[in-house]
């Protein structure tokens, strides 16, 4: 049996639409074996248990990709992560699916070929490669690879989810975006996006604020979020240093100062479900083979 845990991530972070993202602590786990007859089990009602299923497709993708078939497998889920809530559940189930076929056709991959095939799946990297390799991570897609970091940020931060509880389609929130955007808006996110990286590298949180700013899908994606607007000022308001819109929303992201993560919560008190989430560096791992 192989047994695998894939962590929740946080994607765009700001300015850093589709190239940066991060792992946290709360983990998918999936178990995949292989059986006389196809099976997934699941205890969450909205899981489907067809080959529509996305750990099915995406074993489905890698046996294709490397000309093999796909066994007759059994699957297992434990879904943590809330679904259609920005934090990563549909990269969870890609780099989980992908891994378990790698690790059942005998590890005939390397990591970097997992995480093309992961982007290939999912259109991006932001989430899929933090749920791969763990860490906060900047990417970019190319044709046949992608190139990225993984940058280990300094101490001095705690990351508090604040998750309504309501849901919002990755596609619908793709969906409001232009098509096209002017030079100034291109300049804003590239100059933002830049510092956002280097203050991550050196500590520099008093950047945050600016660097966390976006023109390029945040203004666009509030209609979708009820709230959004009065949960990013009073984050702001109760002392953090940066707040974004957690990949296609509707959580949203605080990043407070380490020693003030305590008052934080409570200040947030009512502002949906403030959970802290640590960063995870260690990324999917196969607990069991």
């Amino acid at each position: 049996m192989i047994h695998i845990k894939i962590p929740a991530t946080t994607a765009n972070m700001g300015a850093g639409f589709d190239c940066f993202g991060m792992a946290f602590d709360l983990f998918n786990e999936i178990c995949v074996e292989e059986s006389d007859k196809f099976e997934i089990i699941t205890d969450n009602a909205s899981i489907p248990t067809s080959r529509d299923n996305l750990v099915c497709r995406a074993m489905e993708h890698f046996f294709a990709e490397v000309g093999k078939a796909m066994p007759v497998v059994r699957i297992s889920q434990v879904d943590r992560i809330p679904l259609t809530r920005g934090l990563g559940s549909s990269a969870a189930c890609v780099v989980g699916g992908l891994v378990a076929a790698n690790a059942l056709a005998g590890e005939s991959v390397d990591t970097d070929e997992i995480l093309r095939m992961a982007c290939d799946m999912e259109g991006h990297p932001d989430n899929v490669a933090p749920a791969l390799l763990g860490g906060l991570i900047v990417a970019a897609a190319e044709p046949k690879k992608v190139s990225y970091v993984k940058i280990t940020p300094p101490d001095g931060v705690s990351f508090v989810a604040l998750i309504p509880e309501f849901a919002v389609a990755t596609k619908k929130s793709r969906g409001v975006l232009p098509s096209h955007y002017s030079r100034e808006d291109v300049i804003f996110n590239i100059s933002r996006a830049s510092l956002f990286i280097a203050s991550m590298m050196s500590g520099k949180w008093e950047n945050l604020p600016t660097a966390v700013d976006d023109r390029i899908h945040q203004p666009y994606r509030k209609g979708l979020v009820p709230g959004m607007e009065d949960v990013f000022r009073k984050a702001r308001d109760c002392g953090a240093f940066g707040v974004y819109l957690s990949g296609a929303g509707p959580t949203v992201m605080a990043i407070v100062p380490a020693t003030q993560e305590d008052e934080f919560l409570k200040a947030m008190d009512g502002e949906w479900r403030a959970r802290i989430l640590r960063p995870n560096f260690n990324g999917a791992e196969v607990l069991e083979r």
